[in-house]
């Protein structure tokens, strides 16, 4: 099974966000030095706790620092862009950075609804919810199949990084996501750290599939919150951060990444903090955590997990991801 890397370009408190983008492209790096197969960068705005508004612009600094990898979007949440516009920065990604380049595409916002209506070009009435149609067309200028007569059917053929193309993924956490990969014979990758509910959403877009130029069969990815340590009690401590930044989330908070030592002082006084039901964690030592993803992958009947996390010390970050690919790698030489 292969293992994957999504950045949400975590911002540490005390540290800044340039900081944070910066640890990102070290993480890109290092993901390539453990033999991750994919690093992908989510999308978020107008937030305290993640840098990544920019996804396309942190993976060209990625490739820059990179040679193998596989690099991608998290997703570029689509309903906030021009499908053109988006084919055109990621036909240059291709081109720069060619076999490498995925275009993961969400329809989330990404953002409170005050941010999303700012990022609209339009503000004198909300964006409509017509996400398949603007898939379809995105679809058309990198395949250069919009249909004869369509009024934007050159301009595909205008594509900066031609004959470059991404790979096309759907993301999501709910039925409505798992319908339109199946229907469109696209990759998928399901949000288990939104919604842990997602093995018969899964399922669905398998039988579902259908194949043709994109793809011949159907291929799963589970994306898995995961924080390993060299012990469990360890990686629990590092995970109370994100424990804090959830509760504070669920009440419409948003706060940088805080300390463990802060969060652990913080959860000790709110005993009653929310959590929110239906996300799955996996903390502990390299095999609690070997287990764990092994246990989430076949629920899934995932190809893949692409591994998630925030966490306050990036070297803590960049430690979890290599113990994770350390103990598979053990796995791998026992069998």
């Amino acid at each position: 099974m292969r293992l994957s890397i999504l950045d949400q370009s975590p911002i540490a408190e005390g540290t800044t966000a340039a900081a944070a983008l910066s640890n990102s492209v070290d993480l890109a790096r290092a993901g390539e030095r453990l033999g991750y197969h994919r690093y992908w960068a989510a999308e978020h705005h107008a937030s305290p706790a993640l840098a990544g508004a920019a996804p396309e612009i942190l993976l060209a600094a990625a490739g820059a620092a990179t040679h193998s990898i596989r690099l991608g979007s998290g997703g570029i949440m689509l309903p906030h862009y021009s499908p053109l516009k988006v084919a055109e920065i990621f036909s240059t990604l291709s081109g720069l950075y060619p076999g490498r380049i995925d275009l993961g595409l969400g329809r989330a916002p990404g953002s409170d609804q005050r941010t999303a209506f700012a990022l609209q070009r339009d503000r004198r009435t909300q964006s409509p919810n017509d996400f398949p149609n603007q898939l379809a067309e995105l679809l058309g200028y990198l395949e250069d199949d919009l249909p004869p007569g369509h009024a934007f059917a050159d301009l595909s053929r205008t594509l900066p990084g031609l004959p470059e193309t991404p790979e096309v993924w759907l993301l999501g956490s709910s039925p409505d996501s798992a319908a339109w990969a199946a229907e469109t014979g696209l990759p998928y990758c399901f949000a288990d750290f939104i919604n842990s509910d997602g093995a018969e959403i899964a399922a669905q877009y398998r039988r579902a599939f259908r194949p043709g130029v994109r793809g011949a069969k159907p291929y799963t990815m589970a994306a898995l919150w995961t924080v390993c340590a060299e012990t469990d009690a360890e990686a629990e401590r590092l995970a109370l951060s994100s424990r804090m930044m959830l509760a504070h989330l669920l009440t419409g908070v948003l706060i940088p990444v805080p300390s463990p030592e802060k969060a652990s002082t913080w959860l000790a006084a709110n005993p009653n903090a929310a959590q929110r039901r239906g996300r799955r964690m996996i903390v502990g030592s390299p095999a609690t955590v070997r287990a764990g993803i092994e246990a989430a992958a076949a629920e899934y009947g995932a190809d893949e997990a692409m591994l998630v996390n925030i966490v306050h010390d990036h070297a803590a970050r960049v430690r979890s991801y290599e113990l994770v690919a350390e103990a598979f790698a053990d796995r791998r030489l026992a069998a």
